[in-house]
């Protein structure tokens, strides 16, 4: 019997990428700025070609490593920007340096970027009980509230409707379809 899913995921990684990450709660730092980086990227593009990308991107970024970003000089961000295994977007590719300051800045006045990221609601998953793809919404409250104070601490390519994919990715909300079978696996977060 083959198992329902959202019917986003369609081709292979789509599906991989749903079936074992998309919507589980995490609290690793590294994991938010790579979703963060991601999800920055994606704008514009459809997540297939972001995914298809990915092993790239993380090779390309140092395996997302924020210290190691923030000190990229302008010899590096060239070489990036020459890199056809990525998305070669000057202005993506200067924000991704730029996040990864304010991310550490985040780090250092909270402790960590989970522990603020996560404060959007109140350290749970939003649990949504969406029925068709065509519910689930491209912002929220949290997102536009995300997307205010991360612009405020220094961040591009954080507006809502990326905040809100971000926390889709990251667990923080639980937009899997109630016909889906991660729906009850993912859970709730604590």
């Amino acid at each position: 019997m083959e198992l329902i899913k959202c019917g986003w995921a369609k081709k292979p990684l789509d599906i991989e990428y749903h079936d074992k990450e998309w919507g589980v709660p995490v609290h690793d730092d590294t994991k938010l700025f790579e979703y963060l980086v991601l999800d920055a990227f994606q704008a514009g593009l459809s997540w297939s070609t972001i995914l298809n990308k990915r092993e790239n991107f993380r090779k390309a970024f140092d395996n997302f490593d924020s210290i190691k970003i923030s000190n990229y000089k302008q010899e590096k961000i060239d070489e990036l920007i020459q890199d056809k295994s990525i998305v070669r977007n000057k202005l993506k590719i200067n924000g991704t340096v730029k996040n990864a300051k304010a991310f550490i800045k985040v780090q250092q006045e909270f402790g960590s970027f989970d522990k603020y990221i996560w404060s959007f609601t109140g350290g749970k998953t939003i649990v949504n009980n969406w029925k068709e793809l065509n519910e689930t919404p491209a912002t929220s409250v949290e997102s536009d509230a995300m997307s205010k104070d991360l612009k405020k601490r220094g961040f591009t390519f954080v507006g809502s409707t990326i905040c809100y994919a971000f926390m889709q990715a990251a667990g923080i909300v639980n937009d899997h379809l109630i016909s889906c079978f991660r729906y009850k696996e993912v859970g709730n977060d604590k």
